[in-house]
């Protein structure tokens, strides 16, 4: 693989997904930035207008097809349970699969999906299973149901669709190398009290302990995610790596 690359991210303006961008433009690749504000693309994924105006707009702006995608946009709101489902597995879901006909003019097509050691903790299953389903109604209804769990359901969700689906014809039958990056605490806008406050530090403990001194800056997992959807392999392929300090290894040990 060589060249400039064609890559658009979504969630761009800011976290992790601004840092993949800015390491990805200095290594000389083209970048379309999907955001609410301040990116090439401006749409809402939590809605399915705004999820099929980004298609539309994708189309317009890399007509000659796309080398990678970052599903990377994600929130988590406590007091909006309904939206984690609506942004992180419905919005990523939709990126994916809408874009995927770009992605397939690329000779050496990348994906990547952005999802989260919260992935591995308790989740209601019956928000999982909706959302696995295709049933955006039933899984807002699930996850408003188990406020506690829905950001942890919809990335549980995220990873399972993406393990499923990264081998089937449709990916990896048709060269797309399709994987997943799941980020332990990162100091983004979603951590902002970390430093500040106890008792969430003392929850990141317990759901995220890590090995290492301190958790990770943006641009560590920019790093990684720009070498998947860059990587001239595309035998690496339905894999979620973990960016995590050793969370993943000190929870599961004994799971690989």
């Amino acid at each position: 693989m060589s060249g400039a690359r064609t890559i658009l991210i979504t969630g761009a303006a800011a976290g992790i997904n601004a840092a993949t961008a800015d390491h990805l433009r200095g290594l000389g690749h083209r970048v379309i930035g999907v955001d609410l504000r301040d990116a090439d693309i401006i749409a809402d994924l939590a809605t399915p207008d705004g999820r099929a105006a980004m298609v539309e707009q994708a189309k317009a702006l890399a007509p000659g097809g796309l080398d990678g995608i970052v599903a990377g946009a994600g929130v988590s709101r406590p007091d909006q349970p309904g939206l984690a489902v609506q942004v992180n597995y419905f919005g990523a879901v939709a990126t994916l699969e809408g874009l995927h006909p770009l992605l397939s003019i690329s000779r050496s097509p990348r994906a990547v999906a952005v999802v989260s050691t919260a992935s591995l903790l308790p989740a209601s299953a019956g928000t999982v299973s909706a959302c696995l389903a295709g049933d955006e109604h039933r899984a807002i209804a699930a996850a408003q149901a188990h406020p506690a769990t829905a950001y942890a359901a919809s990335k549980k969700a995220l990873a399972q669709w993406l393990r499923r689906n990264a081998v089937t014809p449709r990916w990896a039958g048709s060269g797309v190398a399709l994987n997943g990056v799941a980020p332990g605490g990162v100091h983004t806008a979603m951590m902002a009290e970390i430093d500040r406050d106890p008792k969430f530090q003392a929850m990141m403990t317990n759901t995220t302990p890590k090995a290492v001194a301190s958790y990770a800056q943006p641009q560590d997992l920019g790093e990684v995610i720009g070498w998947l959807v860059t990587s001239k392999t595309s035998y690496l392929l339905g894999q979620i790596i973990f960016v995590d300090g050793g969370s993943d290894a000190i929870l599961r040990p004994d799971t690989f």
